[in-house]
């Protein structure tokens, strides 16, 4: 019968990593509260604050810890992670006077700090003064947590058939919480044969036990017939962590018994045996994992002063600085760049540019737009963003569109860290440009270059310009295949034109091009069979946004 012989594991894709949400837990305690009680010590209790469409809401709170300046708080938050958004919180500790709610006259505001929850998954500590520290501790609770490799096989199973032997395959089913039954995998059928030994199967953590070692697993043996009326052999019960005691030269067995033999037959044991032969665990990293063990991101942008985007001095041009409003390119760059500069250790953003001519009058594809090749980076976004509007007037916009060089210029600096077995470093190049690659078949090859690199690669169309031709470099339509027709081990593209986001909200913007990111991280470590390095936390962490004197009206 085909849906037995055919039947496949219904898991979790092994292709490539997951890409559920992630969600984190947030642990809490402070050090060195003041003391606004005259009798004895604060009661301290936090409360943690979301920024939603630019208001404050309460999430949730901790207990109050009785007397205590060093509280230690159990209560545990929960939230969703999103590397592509910048998710702001707000963590106020108050001194609790009476039953009421938190945050009423009666009781004192201690402090607060305002951080996103990307700072905190690479930091540990945060403090909220100079005399008072706030931890914050992270941890992911979600993920794929891998796969596994089982092997079973069997041995002197009962014979069910009259003129022949049996013909057994076995059935895993995992026992959901509300006691119903979900079939993990359906081994395929071993003809006339009582000690059978059947193929190896990979399944999911997720499918096979919902990452619970405990939880119960049902196992059937059966006697295939081809009308569909198979003949049930025997059954018996595991679990994946009664599976993990195999270890080298040891087998782990289950008696398969059917339980009307058992109830009928005095001196009944069992209808064979069934044995797991081998196991192999294979964990499956997910984003935060090589975050949160102190993978850098290191992020490049390079921005497009080709002579198309018009004189700079002129309000028509695509790079005019108007004092009442930022321009596209602008616009763009700080949408992506204040997501980015939370995963950059020493908050550095390395800023080049192309298709220009600088004041020495050479005529450059990747210059630095501070003029300072020794030093190149710019401190934060808001580093870049000054850099970029310093060099405006001290330039003058050339051609023609030329994106490989500075392609196989990041290529060649990650291609450094990559030759480091570490997962230390990834990069993300930002390429913001108003028209279209006039190197195309030269981008495709340092794409295709790229490729094999710790680096991704977004590119925003800015103006109005026919991005038609730069589809093909995303790689959404199809793979991108350099002139020759070499295929890109992997898509690190992701492009989208400016003005499909004019009227949404910067957030948009970034939560479209960085939301591959994360899967490009953990497929290229994948491929390169990298573990995320063991967490090593600051502990010296810059101040973080303290809070005013004043709680969140």
């Amino acid at each position: 019968m085909n849906d037995v012989q055919e039947a496949t594991s219904p898991a979790t894709s092994l292709s490539g990593p997951a890409t559920c949400v992630s969600k984190v837990e947030l642990r809490v305690s402070c050090k060195a509260l003041l003391d606004r009680d005259t009798l004895n010590k604060s009661d301290p209790c936090v409360m943690l604050m979301v920024q939603t469409n630019g208001q404050w809401t309460e999430l949730d709170r901790t207990e109050v810890i009785k007397s205590n300046l060093h509280p230690v708080f159990a209560k545990v938050f929960s939230l969703d992670y999103y590397f592509e958004e910048v998710q702001k919180l707000r963590f106020e500790v108050y001194d609790i006077h009476g039953t009421h709610s938190i945050g009423t006259r009666d009781d004192d505001f201690l402090g607060g700090v305002e951080c996103t929850l990307g700072q905190v998954v690479i930091k540990y500590k945060i403090l909220l003064t100079n005399l008072i520290s706030f931890q914050v501790h992270a941890e992911e609770i979600s993920g794929n947590n891998g796969y596994v490799e089982l092997s079973f096989c069997a041995k002197k199973l009962d014979d069910k058939d009259l003129f022949s032997k049996s013909d057994p395959f076995l059935e895993i089913y995992r026992i959901n919480d509300d006691e119903t039954e979900q079939l993990v995998h359906r081994t395929e059928v071993i003809k006339n044969n009582l000690n059978p030994v059947w193929e190896p199967f990979k399944v999911s953590l997720i499918s096979l036990c919902s990452c619970d070692e405990d939880r119960k697993l049902k196992c059937l043996v059966w006697d295939y017939d081809s009308r569909g009326k198979h003949d049930f052999i025997g059954e018996f019960y595991a679990t994946f962590r009664e599976m993990q005691k195999i270890s080298s030269g040891n087998k782990v067995t289950w008696d398969c018994v059917n339980p009307k033999y058992k109830q009928k037959k005095r001196n009944y044991k069992n209808s064979g045996v069934v044995i797991l032969s081998d196991l192999k665990l294979h964990r499956v990293y997910s984003f935060l994992d090589y975050i949160m063990g102190g993978c850098q991101i290191h992020f490049t942008v390079a921005i497009d002063f080709t002579a198309s985007n018009g004189d700079p001095r002129n309000s028509c041009s695509l790079h005019y600085i108007n004092p009442y409003q930022p321009n596209e390119y602008l616009k763009a760059l700080i949408a992506v760049g204040e997501i980015c500069q939370d995963y950059d250790r020493f908050v550095n953003l390395l800023s080049l540019s192309r298709g220009s001519s600088v004041p020495t009058g050479i005529v450059s594809h990747d210059f630095a737009i501070n003029f300072n090749p020794e030093d190149d980076e710019c401190e934060e976004i808001q580093g870049v963003v000054e850099a970029y509007q310093n060099c405006l007037p001290k330039i003058q916009l050339y051609g023609p569109t030329n994106v490989s060089p500075i392609i196989n210029r990041i290529a060649k600096l990650a291609a450094g860290d990559g030759n480091i077995k570490d997962a230390s470093r990834y990069h993300i190049l930002l390429i913001l440009t108003d028209g279209v690659v006039t190197d195309m078949a030269d981008t495709r090859e340092a794409i295709v270059r790229a490729s094999y690199q710790p680096l991704s690669i977004i590119i925003v169309g800015v103006g109005n310009a026919d991005f038609t031709d730069m589809q093909i470099l995303d790689g959404d339509d199809g793979v991108l295949r350099s002139p020759k027709g070499e295929p890109v081990l992997r898509d690190i593209v992701q492009f989208v034109p400016f003005r499909d986001f004019k009227t949404a909200s910067p957030a948009a913007l970034a939560k479209c091009v960085l939301a591959e990111v994360p899967k490009q991280v953990v497929e290229y470590y994948s491929h390169k069979a990298i573990s995320p390095m063991c967490p090593v936390r600051d502990l010296h962490t810059p101040i973080l946004s303290p809070v005013a004197t004043t709680p969140t009206e």
